[in-house]
């Protein structure tokens, strides 16, 4: 990699050029990837495309007059001191948070990149024109404001606002969900049923995790192998699978944990709180996300919780 104070001012230039056609056609990739659910905020990137074309242009008359028709290949990743960031225009589906912060950030650097060649060029049309974009750069964030205000109405941000969070919920909250309340409640059987059975803390526990561990293995496999995403928008199988997966796991392993206390009625006392938190966290998530009444949705959890917990002191006391 070659180090940017290195560079040539013809370097410079037809880096800059790369760069200016490389953020045009990251910011249409993120319109087509917005267009069908957030096709207002894929038009604003449609014209934040287009302004970096006209940049790409303004560049590349100014390296014809200086250098002629020849332009040497030299991208970001040749030159040391960029960022290297993740591809996320080819993830499927985007999100608009993500889509933002990632094109709040490569304009920062690009203007960053901007300013200090031109502070290192001695051609005084060079350095104009790098000031001059440095500037556009940094009033990017308003151009995308005003575009924002040209295309987002009111009614249309609340629109894709409501399409975002059904989005989330979709990838996110269900599988977790799901996950927690497996973990939760059909690890209690077990769990309890060892502690009556055993009166020992340290028997209990490996129990707990066990069964907390394979549950995760087993729902995070299921949840990934239910829909590859592409019909129902519930997003990638593999994100789906490791979010169901962990919280699976987690929720197993909270009423297992205590048990670690040598103690045993403490342990099971302690674990037996544990299980109130998670149940009642499983009841506020429904009511938070799923649109479901909180009383009601307490009922429903506690109900089934409480039902499992007695079959496993039933089952460790025969």
């Amino acid at each position: 990699m070659k180090r940017f104070r290195d560079l040539t001012e013809q370097e410079i230039l037809a880096l800059s050029i790369t760069n200016e056609e490389e953020d045009s056609r990251i910011y249409r990739d993120f319109a087509e990837g917005l267009r069908e659910n957030f096709p207002a905020s894929a038009q604003v990137f449609d014209d934040m495309a287009q302004e970096e074309i006209g940049h790409r242009g303004r560049l590349f008359t100014l390296y014809r007059q200086k250098f002629g028709e020849h332009l040497p290949l030299i991208r970001r990743q040749d030159v040391a001191g960029f960022v290297r960031k993740k591809p996320l225009w080819q993830v499927r589906p985007l999100g608009l948070d993500e889509v933002r912060k990632y094109a709040a950030d490569m304009e920062f650097e690009t203007a960053r990149f901007y300013r200090k060649a031109a502070e290192g060029s001695a051609d005084t049309s060079i350095r104009e024109l790098l000031f001059n974009l440095a500037e556009a750069e940094d009033h990017h964030e308003n151009l995308a404001a005003k575009l924002g205000e040209a295309n987002l109405t009111e009614s249309v941000k609340d629109e894709e606002d409501q399409t975002a969070r059904r989005m989330f919920v979709l990838q996110y909250v269900q599988p977790g969900l799901a996950g927690l309340m497996d973990g939760s409640v059909s690890t209690l059987a077990p769990l309890f049923a060892a502690a009556f059975a055993t009166h020992n803390s340290w028997s209990t526990f490996l129990v707990g995790l066990a069964a907390a561990l394979g549950a995760g293995i087993s729902m995070g496999f299921a949840e990934a192998l239910s829909d590859d995403g592409s019909l129902s928008g519930r997003g990638a199988p593999l994100l789906r699978g490791i979010t169901s997966g962990l919280m699976t796991a987690l929720g197993g392993i909270g009423h297992a944990l205590p048990y670690l206390i040598p103690h045993f009625w403490v342990a099971t006392f302690l674990s037996a709180g544990v299980v109130v938190v998670e149940l009642t966290a499983i009841s506020w998530i429904r009511w938070k996300f799923m649109d479901t009444k909180f009383l009601s949705a307490a009922f429903q959890v506690i109900v089934g919780g409480v039902l499992v917990f007695f079959t496993g002191i039933l089952i460790g006391n025969a």
